[in-house]
């Protein structure tokens, strides 16, 4: 079993920023992969970015490549999301997935098993 608590959503303006972070605990030699996924109500969850803990290996969807990047502390089983210039749109709880999963499918909500509770990330115009 892996458990998963991320931190540092918040409210924040326009053009703002916001690092989160999500600590992993438990069971960290079965997942290879670590995703950030976010949701609004009403909507599907979306992949947003994914680091491949061995290699450092990371993936972005195209909505938020060169704004938000995504980074790992292997010491302490972390990975972080920085969100750089923050819209509105982005406005959603953001959640931070594990699993031992292929490259191609990461950013895939059913191919995670493990997830966090998730953080609110609110931004205003």
């Amino acid at each position: 079993q892996v458990q998963l608590v991320e931190s540092g959503g918040g409210s924040v303006q326009a053009g703002g920023s916001l690092r989160l972070s999500c600590a992993a605990s438990g069971d960290t030699d079965s997942y290879n992969c670590m995703g950030w996924f976010r949701q609004e109500p009403g909507k599907e969850r979306e992949g947003l970015a994914a680091i491949y803990t061995g290699g450092g290996y990371s993936y972005y969807a195209d909505s938020v490549k060169g704004r938000f990047t995504i980074s790992q502390d292997n010491a302490e089983n972390t990975v972080y999301l920085q969100l750089n210039s923050l819209q509105p749109e982005d406005t959603a709880m953001y959640y931070c997935a594990a699993d031992w999963i292929y490259r191609s499918t990461w950013s895939r909500p059913s191919s995670y098993n493990y997830w966090g509770q998730g953080t609110q990330v609110t931004v205003s115009s």
